[in-house]
């Protein structure tokens, strides 16, 4: 089993800070991934979402807007799964990690 640290947060960057909904789609993600992926891609998906989360808090608007009146961004973590957050005064909320093999009517 992997683990993914979403309560972590990055000592010279913003801080992170994961909604319910995010960790809730996180931890399906991980367990779907754990069915059908070998060890390997496991850990590969953590450290990728780990590096996204690094580069998100060092340098938030790197990734671009997906909803321009919510301030929404989007971050690609690796080629199925996407990050969707928002800079919010001196934190990052991640709002959502969608697989992008789900019906986009699921997107929130």
């Amino acid at each position: 089993m992997i683990t993914i640290k979403p309560e972590r947060y990055m000592a010279s960057g913003y801080k992170i800070r994961w909604t319910d909904h995010a960790l809730s789609e996180l931890s399906d993600t991980v367990k779907h991934l754990e069915e059908n992926w070998t060890e390997n891609e496991l850990i590969q998906f953590a450290n990728a979402v780990d590096h996204t989360v690094e580069i998100i808090s060092r340098h938030p608007e790197i990734f671009p807007v997906y909803n321009k009146v919510k301030k929404i961004r989007k971050a690609v973590v690796i080629k199925n799964n996407t990050m969707y957050y928002r800079i919010v005064v001196d934190s990052i909320q991640i709002l959502s990690v969608f697989g992008t093999k789900q019906d986009p009517a699921k997107r929130k």
